[in-house]
């Protein structure tokens, strides 16, 4: 898990892109804390411009999206702050972000963990469930 908190399934959260899997398999969490770390080691792909999005592929060739929040693209970076270069080590600090800026603008801070690669594997199975913790198993991809 890249951050602490409850895990949702994805066809449960509000957001329909993400809810129809139609970006991948994985499930969101609800964080309870304020920062994003890197679930495995690998390369940073793609940090989005408005800094609330993170792409990874790990050593192994599975590719992450880290979403953080409902629509906050909106915020245009307000509230976040990306801390990494180009490759990561498991447990790193990804990304920090605000959650009581981003709540007080109006913005749910339900946090997509997807597998953006699904296709390559046989199965993408959520194994965590209730509250996790950041470094905690999240997902098994066979």
């Amino acid at each position: 898990a890249p951050v602490s908190g409850r895990v949702r399934p994805l066809p449960r959260i509000e957001d329909p892109v993400f809810s129809s899997e139609a970006l991948g398999k994985g499930c969101a969490i609800e964080p309870s804390g304020d920062a994003i770390v890197a679930p495995f080691d690998g390369v940073v792909e793609q940090i989005a411009q408005t800094k609330h999005a993170v792409g990874l592929r790990s050593e192994t060739g599975v590719e992450l999206l880290i979403h953080v929040g409902m629509d906050t693209v909106e915020l245009k970076g307000l509230g976040f702050a990306p801390q990494v270069g180009d490759r990561v080590k498991q447990g790193q600090l990804l990304l920090k972000f605000n959650r009581t800026a981003i709540a007080a603008a109006g913005y749910r801070v339900t946090t997509p963990v997807v597998v953006t690669n699904t296709a390559a594997f046989k199965s993408v199975q959520v194994i965590a469930s209730g509250t996790v913790i950041e470094g905690q198993k999240l997902l098994l991809l066979c």
